[in-house]
């Protein structure tokens, strides 16, 4: 009788509507790539990202420029979703070593067992759960590093997770927070700032055309008592700003708006530009001499950072040659995943 007191009542999976889950949550499948991979093949082949992953932009490029070979050390500065990581780890054929930074401690201890489970165990690869401005205090620990990535990408696991409120097109708390468990969310930064530091705000991080009449719409509603601390919240208020626009321009208008409002919060929330800064700054000494660094960046600000710091510092005789022209993904690589349309990669090598 005991024990079938302490049996638990079998569940079964809820139900979603229709043919096709539209939920993230509902999405089982996409959510267990290791147990249905013909359904995550499908997704990935109809040019959409499963919920849950993240399909690394430009590995080829990448790889071709790293040029990494057995017993070099190297260093994830993003790790992500490990994609890019795992690629650097099969070519180092089982000697050396990489180590992998990340901030957010959600997906940076999935990846670490998921790279586990594929045969890359701490004997090549240690995570570390720190920002990668802090890369000067990593190499004081482990050395100088031979090659390097910094993906400045989102990765799509965050973007697609409801919790985390990095999207306007599904409804969440208004976090946007690499690490929920640090810092204000963008509801509390959004519930005390000025207008005109909200206006700024929007202008300089993304280059917001309607920045003046977004930010006077966030603190007329905040002096009503409507608090903005969802995405709907947000994506609400755009679209009510942006009934002046002409009806036939209004849909892709109200897309390319949430999508720059959206950013600005997100690098203001987790100081992207200042921690980028101190990346940059901190770079040419911690790797090796020849040592070689790739950066993908996904907006201007980013790529004006990286380019700038390139250029100075091969001036002054730090870097021996850096890449004199954006490299892009390919047009087939694109047309597989949207997410890559962006992204701009530029290297560096050390004298």
């Amino acid at each position: 009788m005991e024990n079938q007191e302490q049996q638990q009542p079998h569940k079964r999976r809820v139900r979603y509507k229709g043919t096709h889950p539209r939920s993230y949550k509902e999405k089982y499948k996409e959510l267990q790539p290791e147990k249905y991979a013909d359904t995550v093949a499908k997704v990935i082949q109809k040019g959409s990202t499963p919920a849950g992953m993240h399909i690394s932009i430009m590995v080829k490029e990448i790889i071709d420029f790293l040029q990494i070979k057995p017993g070099q050390k190297g260093l994830d500065a993003t790790l992500g979703y490990g994609g890019h990581t795992k690629a650097m780890l099969t070519c180092l054929e089982g000697q050396g070593h990489i180590y992998g930074l990340d901030v957010d401690p959600i997906e940076s201890a999935k990846t670490k067992e998921r790279l586990a489970k594929q045969g890359f165990g701490e004997d090549i690869l240690t995570v570390k759960l720190t920002n990668f401005a802090n890369i000067d205090q990593v190499a004081e620990e482990v050395g100088p590093f031979d090659f390097l990535l910094a993906d400045l990408g989102v990765s799509s696991m965050q973007i697609d997770n409801p919790d985390r409120g990095f999207s306007y097109k599904i409804d969440g708390p208004l976090d946007l927070r690499l690490n929920p468990e640090k810092g204000i969310s963008a509801a509390e930064r959004l519930s005390t700032i000025s207008k005109e530091e909200l206006q700024g705000m929007l202008f300089e991080n993304s280059d917001e055309p309607y920045a003046e009449e977004i930010a006077r719409e966030i603190v007329s509603q905040r002096k009503k008592g409507n608090a903005i601390d969802t995405t709907t919240k947000l994506y609400e208020v755009i679209c009510d700003v942006l009934k002046v626009v002409p009806e036939a321009d209004r849909k892709e208008t109200i897309k390319k708006t949430c999508q720059r409002v959206f950013q600005a919060l997100r690098i203001d929330v987790n100081n992207e530009y200042e921690v980028l800064y101190q990346f940059l700054e901190k770079l040419p000494n911690v790797m090796a001499e020849g040592g070689r660094v790739a950066i993908l960046t996904f907006h201007s600000g980013e790529d004006r950072l990286v380019k700038r710091s390139f250029k100075e510092l091969q001036k002054a005789g730090i870097y021996s040659e850096v890449s004199k022209d954006v490299i892009r993904p390919s047009a087939e690589e694109c047309v597989m995943n949207g997410r890559a349309r962006s992204t701009k990669m530029r290297w560096a090598i050390k004298a």
